[in-house]
């Protein structure tokens, strides 16, 4: 079942349309975004139905410029926030492939060589572009929440652990945006709630820094 189109589609229903309707629909949010942030580059954005992602496939952003939302990716995308996060963060990716020595080839060479702070980067970007564009940045936390396995280390993982990351959002939402925590259309969601339940350490951490008036750079587990 496919929510993020605004249909939901039986299984006999004609793939074709299927497939037109949710590539329209990945076309408008990614270009409200492009246009919204006023970012003259192009980047374009392809549904691809059989592909998994995988290492092999997973850096398309910065080598091809192009932002692909797999079959496998859908199943975590509830609502169009959750659809702008996922493209906004590959738009933050895929910017930096236009920038630098070698017409980006640089800069494409460094996100794969230090890729957990260009993680952490991209993120708090795609926070920003969401903002700008219209769209709740919670949707960003709900859909890594969904999508993205907690590692047991990751000190030999080329990610950051998915905790740490929801932390540095959620912070960065806190104190930037925090219009929308105040008011938080997200917080009766199974997925937020959960969210709020494995992140109680991180977020007694920031509670701290906040009632200490700390700038301190947490570290988040």
């Amino acid at each position: 079942m496919i929510s993020i189109v605004g249909k939901v589609f039986a299984m006999d229903d004609n793939v074709i349309v299927r497939e037109q309707t949710i590539q329209s629909k990945i076309n408008d949010v990614g270009f409200r975004i492009l246009n919204a942030n006023k970012i003259d580059k192009r980047i374009i954005f392809v549904y691809d139905k059989n592909a998994e992602k995988s290492l092999l496939n997973s850096t398309d952003e910065v080598t091809k410029r192009q932002i692909v939302l797999y079959e496998s990716d859908i199943k975590f995308i509830s609502n169009e926030d959750e659809l702008a996060g996922f493209l906004a963060r590959g738009i933050s990716m895929a910017l930096k492939s236009y920038g630098g020595f070698w017409n980006g080839g640089l800069s494409a060479v460094q996100v794969k060589a230090a890729p957990k702070i260009y993680e952490i980067v991209a993120d708090k970007r795609a926070v920003d572009f969401m903002v700008n564009a219209g769209y709740d940045p919670i949707g960003l936390i709900t859909y890594i929440n969904k999508a993205f396995p907690q590692r047991r280390f990751d000190r030999f993982s080329n990610t950051n652990l998915t905790s740490k990351r929801l932390a540095i959002i959620y912070e960065y939402i806190y104190t930037k945006y925090p219009y929308y925590l105040a008011n938080n259309k997200y917080l009766e969601t199974e997925s937020y709630q959960n969210f709020l339940l494995n992140s109680m350490s991180n977020r007694k951490l920031l509670e701290d820094k906040i009632k200490n008036k700390s700038t301190k750079e947490l570290d988040y587990e």
